[in-house]
């Protein structure tokens, strides 16, 4: 009875389950609630397990529908990737090529991506945009990006399809003469809450309601990564950065990283997705970007040191 689960079953599944209800399941499925309700019984006679108990008002996940739901999603999220990979080998090569890019992802990675891409297919033009959070996601939902290049959000729209990335160091830093550089030890969060955070903001109401990392009442908001870091430079603050962009600073003795209860040694990582429609998946070139940022790796765990200034030399002075 196994060999008898259809896509279509656990597609209903999963719709019930985001939908809240077998009615609002029918209503984005264009269905009728009779024949979405009929599709999830007929999965559960086939596996054996029932997966929605429906003694109250709405269905809700059995402890065995929450499990199985985690494994539907996953076969699902395959035959997408299959179908968007044959699509992009059936189909004729895409003119341009259009990317939105986190902010926080190395744009080293991009450029060396780049320069294969062109070689590998010379006659498709390059569109590259830079945002920050739910920026660098909206670009696609609106049809404006054929690929993104993102970082972690409470959710992703479920008109969209991800892929995982190498993810990104982030450290927390702050200004060498900052008063939290100068605690010997763990940094105890109460005390992280007596300083200014500098956090970056969403110019998207994608992640309205959510806190990603900021662990400070007191927070100065910006809408651009590089302004974050000057702030951060000039003793304006602390906040997290990604170790890419804050190397030669912590080299060069300009930031200190501090170490905060509750974060690893060294750092954060911070995951990265590839991300695309659904119903739009990237074609030849825009797959081959995908696979070559795979082969490009940008975390790094291990934090620099200060070097040490040549003998009669004065240490540089911060500069922003």
């Amino acid at each position: 009875m196994l060999d008898r689960v259809s896509l279509d079953q656990l597609r209903t599944f999963i719709a019930a389950v985001d939908e809240g209800s077998f009615s609002a399941a029918a209503r984005k499925l264009l269905r009728s609630q009779s024949v979405v309700s009929e599709t999830v019984s007929n999965l559960e006679n086939q596996i054996g397990v029932p997966l929605f108990d429906r003694s109250g008002r709405y269905p809700k996940l059995t402890p065995a529908g929450v499990i199985l739901l985690a494994d539907a999603r996953g076969i699902i999220t395959d035959v997408d990737l299959l179908k968007a990979r044959a699509k992009g080998m059936a189909a004729g090569l895409e003119p341009e090529l259009s990317v939105v890019v986190d902010v926080f992802y190395p744009i080293d990675a991009i450029t060396q991506a780049a320069k294969g891409l062109r070689q590998q297919y010379p006659g498709v033009a390059l569109r590259i945009y830079v945002e920050a959070l739910g920026a660098a996601v909206q670009p696609i939902l609106d049809g404006q990006c054929s690929v993104g290049i993102v970082g972690p959000l409470p959710e992703i729209p479920n008109t969209l399809a991800k892929e995982r990335l190498s993810g990104v160091s982030l450290l927390m830093v702050a200004a060498r003469d900052h008063p939290l550089t100068l605690r010997k030890g763990k940094i105890p969060k109460e005390v992280l809450s007596k300083y200014t955070q500098i956090v970056l903001t969403d110019r998207t109401q994608l992640s309205a309601g959510h806190e990603l990392g900021v662990m400070s009442p007191t927070t100065w908001r910006l809408a651009d990564l590089f302004a974050k870091h000057h702030f951060i430079l000039n003793g304006l603050g602390w906040g997290g950065m990604p170790l890419h962009m804050v190397r030669e600073d912590l080299e060069e003795g300009r930031l200190s990283m501090l170490r905060i209860e509750d974060v690893p040694p060294g750092g954060l990582i911070l995951p990265m997705s590839a991300l695309w429609q659904t119903t739009a998946p990237p074609g030849p070139a825009g797959r081959w970007f995908i696979e070559r940022l795979k082969e490009i790796p940008v975390a790094n765990s291990e934090v620099p040191k200060p070097r040490v200034p040549a003998k009669g030399k004065r240490k540089s002075r911060p500069r922003a």
